[in-house]
């Protein structure tokens, strides 16, 4: 237990110290025009308070990561507490805030558009396609995942396809009305659910008979899975994910001054990662970890949610905490499709003031997603969490040349991004998805590769903060 407390100390002391560090060095200022104001549209870009834009923030970004993710990665033992707690503070939180800050600085920017600004024309294209792979899958899969929750909280007593039916209408609702209408005002109230439960689990997990484990370095695994890279793929969300890369851009259009940043994108996160603090340590502390292999493996992570729910909390209270989990996916799936439209106007240059524009595009996105309903995700998924960690990377990249460029400390960016670099490069060559290389020899690969592309990256740098011409670039973009 004193794992835990120290964890938690750590993530909270990190929002006042390093997080003030990461503002500083980015230096926000308010006599900016952010882009809630300079570009306002009425749909997309419109001014909210601090706490509303926050809250949005936190269920974008969450997902059923937070959650799921942490469940599975307690099959790991306490080491896991390591990445959740160092991962936040040190990756996480810094990609989520600068992410959203350089966004911020460039008209409410989404991660291709920031790709092709400050690492070229061919890395905005292929960020354009992996952003959209991974919002299509995110969205239909958290059509499905609180579809299939809210089933088993209701006993099947209403069908499945109903539930999926009436998800998808909220979240086509959510991706074409103005952003205040429907995510401005519903999110308060999902909120508060979410944080009633996850506090309610952490409180009687704290005050219950079951024992939180204290940490360790040995790989406790039932089936002896590497720490070395599969964890840093197992908890994404929580510590590190690329996923939030893509929803920071929506609330960088809304925020309306710079120094509200930290709260919004640093602070998020932390809260984030204390989530994923309490389920992980939940499943450690009641499923031993063959049970709680077991668990996933006949009932997925929902299983599990549901059983540590309702053993902790009663019938009532743990109703409450499932419908928590149940808000998470359906508050990121409905800004995951939003974020896919933008993305897409964004690229194509279509004006979304006029609905008939936004139908545009929203509507085949929501006829693609519901033909991939029908399919096994089994094969595709398997590519998700690759694909996440490296728009994570990617991300990180961006925010390393900027800060470059501005001629500021980018070394809280690069180690970052150096090292999930490598654990995407280690990965994707081991992985039965990947080139199934061993394990020992893809840590060989993948550090060469790393260092190639270090190399490429500080050629680009240099030259990029050389050519000043390139205005576009280097300053930030303004409407004063």
């Amino acid at each position: 237990m004193i794992t835990f407390f120290c964890a938690i100390a750590l993530l909270i002391v990190a929002y006042f110290t390093y997080g003030k560090f990461i503002e500083k060095i980015f230096d926000p200022t308010d006599a900016r025009k952010t882009p809630a104001y300079a570009n306002a549209d009425g749909v997309d870009f419109v001014p909210m308070n601090k706490q509303k834009n926050a809250l949005i923030q936190l269920l974008n970004i969450a997902g059923t990561g937070p959650i799921f993710g942490p469940i599975m990665g307690a099959l790991f033992g306490p080491v896991a507490f390591l990445w959740i707690v160092l991962g936040a503070i040190f990756a996480g939180a810094v990609h989520d805030y600068l992410t959203g800050m350089i966004s911020i600085r460039n008209k409410g920017a989404h991660i291709p558009e920031l790709a092709g600004k400050f690492l070229g024309n061919v890395s905005k294209h292929i960020v354009n396609v992996f952003a959209l792979l991974l919002l299509l899958l995110v969205g239909t899969v958290f059509v499905t995942t609180p579809a299939s929750l809210l089933a088993l909280l209701m006993d099947g007593k209403v069908a499945l396809w109903i539930l999926i039916v009436v998800i998808f209408i909220y979240y086509f609702l959510s991706t074409i009305l103005p952003i205040d209408k429907i995510i401005g005002r519903l999110y308060p109230y999902f909120g508060a659910v979410l944080l009633i439960g996850t506090v309610g689990v952490g409180v009687a997990l704290l005050v219950s008979d079951y024992t939180i484990p204290e940490l360790s370095l040995t790989n406790m695994h039932p089936d002896n899975v590497p720490i070395f890279p599969i964890l840093f793929f197992t908890i994404t969300c929580g510590a590190l994910s690329g996923f939030h890369a893509t929803q920071s851009p929506i609330i960088s259009r809304t925020v309306e001054k710079e120094s509200q940043g930290r709260y919004v994108f640093y602070g998020m996160m932390i809260t984030e990662a204390v989530i994923a603090m309490i389920w992980a340590a939940a499943a450690m502390s009641m499923l031993d970890g063959q049970t709680l292999s077991e668990f996933i493996a006949t009932g997925t992570p929902s299983a599990v949610v549901n059983e540590v729910s309702m053993t902790l909390l009663g019938a009532i209270g743990g109703t409450i905490a499932v419908l928590g989990a149940v808000v998470l996916p359906i508050t990121s799936g409905d800004t995951a499709f939003r974020a896919a439209r933008s993305i897409i106007a964004d690229y194509l240059k279509i004006d979304q003031k006029k609905v008939a524009k936004r139908l545009m595009i929203a509507v085949p996105l929501f006829a693609i997603s519901a033909m991939l309903t029908q399919i096994d995700f089994n094969i595709l998924w398997r590519y998700f969490s690759w694909a996440n960690q490296a728009t994570a990377a990617i991300a990180l990249w961006i925010a390393t040349m900027y800060l470059f460029i501005k001629g500021k400390n980018y070394i809280v960016s690069l180690i970052p991004a150096l090292f999930i670099t490598y654990m995407v490069f280690v990965y994707i060559l081991n992985a039965k998805i990947g080139f199934r290389l061993d394990l020992e020899l893809s840590f060989y690969i993948g550090i060469v590769l790393t260092i190639i592309l270090t190399i490429m990256f500080f050629i680009k740098a240099k030259n990029n903060r050389a050519n000043q011409i390139e205005t576009d670039v280097v300053v930030d973009n303004v409407t004063e």
